[in-house]
Parts: C-alpha cells; sequence; structure tokens
C-alpha cells in the first residue's frame, strides 16, 4: 500500500508520515554529507531543511505573481522593487539582494538587452520591452530563488523567440537532474537547446547551490560536455537560471558595476528555478509553469 506524505504513518506513531518514518527512510547517509562537503563544499540537505526550503520559495513564487500583476507600460522599474520589498516584509522575510556586497535594491530587474543584476530605477517599461524580476527570499534563514522574463504589452517577433528559447533551455536543464546524472549534463543539454536554435549561452554568470545561503557549492554552468562535472546526488538543492542571448554571448558590465548587458545589443532573457535532487529525480522549490503565456 502506497502512503502518502500526509496520511498516518504504518508505524502506528499518530504522526504523519512526512514527520516519521519518512524523514528516517530519506535521511543521507553520513558518509556521504561528509565526503561531498570536504571534496566540494557541498552542503547536503535533509528532509527538515527541504521542508523549510518549500516555504521560502512558496514566497518566492507568489512575488513573482505579484510583480507580474503590476507589469505594464509606464510603470518604473523602482515600483516593481517597492513591491517586492513591501510584500518580502509583510512575509517575515528578507530580501536577500538588499545589501548583499552593495547592491543598492531589494530585487535585480533587467530590461531588454540587460542580462542580468538590473538595478531598479527610474526607467519606464515600454510597450513591447522584455523584463526579467529576479527574486530571493530569506525565510527563517533559509534562501530560495527563481526568475521569470516578462513581456511587456505586445511582443516582437525576437522578443517571443528569446523568452521561448530562455523558458525551454531551463526546461532541458531540468530534465538532466538526477542521482548519477552530472553538472556538466545540465549545462551540456542547455546549450545544445539553445544554439540549436541560433541563440547563445552567457558563460560569465551560472547557477549555483542555494538554502543555507545566498550562492554556495556547486556553481552549475550553463555550458558543458555531457558527463564531465560533480556527480548529482539527493539533497543537492541548486538553481538553474541559463541566460540566453539573441544574437551573440559576450557582454559587458555598465558603469553601476552590476547591470551585465549583450555587447551587440541584442535581446537577453532568463528563466530560474531552485531544484532539489530526490532519489529518482528533482522536485522544483520554487515551482512555476514554464508552459504559460507571459503575455501582458
Amino acid at each position: 500500500m502506497k502512503v502518502g506524505r500526509n496520511d498516518p504513518c504504518p508505524c502506528g506513531s499518530g504522526l504523519k508520515y512526512k514527520k516519521c518514518c519518512l524523514v528516517e527512510n530519506n535521511a543521507l547517509p553520513k558518509d556521504l554529507k561528509q565526503e561531498y562537503f570536504r571534496k566540494y563544499n557541498i552542503r547536503l540537505k535533509e528532509i527538515s531543511d527541504i521542508e523549510a526550503l518549500k516555504k521560502a520559495g512558496d514566497l518566492v513564487v507568489r512575488t513573482l505573481d505579484l510583480a507580474e500583476q503590476h507589469i505594464k507600460a509606464g510603470v518604473k522599474t523602482k515600483q516593481l522593487d517597492a513591491i517586492v520589498h513591501e510584500f518580502t516584509l509583510k512575509n517575515h522575510a528578507v530580501p536577500a539582494c538588499l545589501n548583499y556586497r552593495g547592491f543598492p535594491k531589494s530585487v535585480c530587474i533587467s530590461v531588454n538587452e540587460e542580462i542580468c543584476h538590473g538595478i531598479p530605477g527610474e526607467r519606464d517599461l515600454k510597450d513591447g520591452d522584455i523584463v526579467n524580476i529576479d527574486v530571493t527570499s530569506i525565510l527563517d534563514g533559509y534562501y530560495a530563488d527563481a526568475s521569470k522574463t516578462y513581456f511587456v504589452g505586445t511582443p516582437s517577433a525576437k522578443a517571443r523567440k528569446i523568452v521561448r528559447i530562455a523558458r525551454e533551455s531551463l526546461k532541458a536543464g531540468m530534465a538532466m537532474v538526477r542521482p548519477g546524472n552530472t553538472i556538466g549534463d545540465i549545462g551540456w543539454a542547455i546549450q545544445k537547446y539553445a544554439e540549436k536554435h541560433e541563440c547563445s549561452v552567457v558563460r560569465e554568470f551560472v547557477g549555483h547551490g542555494v538554502g543555507f545561503e545566498f550562492h554556495e557549492a556547486p556553481q552549475v554552468p550553463h555550458y558543458g560536455v555531457k558527463g564531465r562535472g560533480i556527480k548529482l546526488v539527493p539533497g543537492m538543492v541548486f538553481t538553474i537560471e541559463p541566460m540566453i542571448n539573441l544574437g551573440r554571448k559576450e557582454l559587458h558590465i555598465l558603469g553601476d558595476n552590476w547591470t551585465a548587458v549583450t555587447n551587440d545589443g541584442s535581446l537577453s532573457a532568463q528563466f530560474e528555478q531552485t531544484l532539489y535532487v530526490t532519489p529518482d529525480g528533482f522536485e522544483s522549490l520554487t515551482p512555476y509553469d514554464l508552459n504559460e503565456p507571459l503575455f501582458k
């Protein structure tokens, strides 16, 4: 008989299965945790950590959903930042971006040719823009991280293409996440898909471990060689966040020392989720529909 997570535990303790024997059955081997920390500085997460991360991830997704409601032509990016900031605090969490290494705002908002780390300010969104909103929240000491790219008004054919390729690139990378595969498999799948559609993959910024801190080991490049890199094991938690350019991959950083933009002025899009490697695959801790239309 299959026992659900919220069913009474068959051991007769009176507790829900998820609070009793499920924890014991899924506990990570001590030697595996020690090995991955010693060799790679990777801190594998226990079931109790995952439950806390799910709460943080749920808040991140709800924050993105709220920001989406306010995306329209004429809205300033600083207004979206204020919405994210206030909602995060209202939910007893902390915006991880604020003051992180000097970053001055609570969320990264990147428009059109901006690849990532855009600083919200006086810029007005315009009809036809694409805008990426990247939210990281700290709830009860746990970090979760996700982003989406949205259309403002009516998108051009080029905007439709790059957003679709970025979204499908994330899906391609996620499909590689299961025990026994490698970090290189993730990057290989993303690079293969993006380049097949004549787009390029940004090299300078990568996915990363997350959970106890904003950025942890391992780094997760969005390009690579199949079979190379660290082997995935249950308990790993990391982001996949491919930044895909419609033109060439080269970039530069603006004078604010944060905003990365494409050298050739081509559009760039990104989607990101926080993933947990389970014994038989993966689970998104920041789940949202990767098939949904992102029109406004």
